[in-house]
């Protein structure tokens, strides 16, 4: 079999490939691409962390120059930092078979010697706790925004490349919620509200970028001990939270504050993944303004993007007041599903919410890892 070519993406016509690869690869009603506008700001280095450098586009091609796969890859000296070793990202990857990976991945490791790294860890999209990873079950059920998906021949042909799984956890989901009693699933002593000066608050939208900037400063304290988290800056956070006042459901969206500081929160929002997936990604100002006008057809279902306590703040309870919260909020606004973000298996506490609620694993989900030798 002739060698694959790599190209890296220059032109429109080549981002345009890029995009449309996965949307040939999988099934339009289980694979959710991400959105196109994000997609291009990386491409051009219109986002945050270009400030560590541009983020290559690459297709694999076959000997006829159809493309076979896909790639990005990227750095971050934050994550070198927390993970103790130089490391070369790859993100976005989608292929035809483990010809195509085998391509890629050692296109990434020539790139990584020649920057002296020492392993190639992936897919993120661009860092592990902003969206990427590979599921390894669960491939029956649909994927979701800021959650992977892909066909079970994946992990197989990663793992016989000789990556190895790091950072395995589940998406989480939760059905029947709506026959249970918030007060007695998460029991809360009432009492502590005005010994302790506790108030869960909405977010609203005209003071949303300070809701989320109380939030980021609580989050990053909060995962500041998981093995794959790098802190979010104020402009990181606003470029993965673009647009979310457009789609916002006010009464998803919970912070919990002692005596006026913040120390707790949950993140939830209405699931478009549908209306993404038929889109296959674009959001143009034409489909905006149809997501707009049909936005109560997507109020069926919701996901959890992320939640967190303070760390001198944990063991109080106080996310399972939020729980309380969100779990009525939820049952007013006729919400049925609740999906969750991938939870890493050694974060037993937050899992447990969704025990709490009926909630049953998705998806089995992992990055994997290659040392270069």
């Amino acid at each position: 079999m002739p060698p694959l070519r790599i190209d890296r993406v220059l032109t429109e016509a080549q981002f345009a490939e890029f995009v449309e690869l996965p949307l040939r690869l999988h099934p339009r009603d289980r694979y959710v691409p991400l959105l196109q506008p994000q997609l291009h700001d990386w491409w051009t280095g219109k986002h945050p962390q270009a400030r560590f450098g541009p983020v290559g586009f690459y297709l694999a091609r076959s000997a006829d120059g159809r493309a076979v796969g896909r790639i990005c890859l990227h750095h971050n000296p934050n994550f070198d930092d927390k993970v103790e070793a130089e490391t070369q990202l790859f993100g976005l990857c989608e292929f035809d078979d483990a010809d195509a990976l085998q391509a890629m991945l050692t296109y990434a490791e020539r790139e990584a010697r020649a920057a002296a790294r020492t392993q190639v860890l992936g897919p993120v999209a661009l860092l592990p706790n902003q969206t990427g990873g590979v599921i390894t079950s669960g491939f029956e059920e649909r994927g979701f925004m800021d959650s992977p998906w892909n066909p079970e021949r994946y992990p197989a042909a990663y793992e016989s490349l000789g990556c190895d799984r790091v950072f395995e956890g589940a998406t989480w989901i939760c059905e029947g919620f709506s026959g249970l009693d918030p007060d007695t699933t998460f029991r809360f002593d009432s009492t502590r509200l005005g010994e302790e000066r506790l108030e869960v608050r909405r977010a609203t939208r005209w003071r949303l970028g300070r809701d989320l900037e109380s939030m980021r400063g609580v989050l990053n304290a909060a995962f500041a001990a998981l093995p794959y988290y790098t802190p979010i800056t104020a402009a990181d956070l606003g470029a993965q939270t673009e647009g979310l006042a457009f789609l916002l459901d006010e009464s998803l969206f919970l912070t919990l504050t002692a005596a006026g500081e913040t120390v707790a929160f949950v993140l939830v929002v209405p699931d478009v993944s549908e209306f993404v997936m038929a889109r296959g990604g674009r959001l143009g100002v034409r489909d905006q303004l149809e997501l707009f006008a049909t936005k109560r057809e997507y109020r069926r279902d919701a996901i959890l993007i992320i939640k967190g306590t303070r760390p001198d703040a944990q063991g109080r309870g106080y996310l399972t007041l939020l729980s309380r919260g969100l779990m009525r909020a939820l049952q007013r606004g006729g919400y049925e599903r609740l999906r969750s973000t991938f939870v890493e298996d050694s974060n037993a506490g937050s899992a447990a919410q969704y025990e709490r609620m009926g909630g049953r694993q998705l998806h089995r989900t992992t990055f994997y890892r290659r040392g270069i030798q």
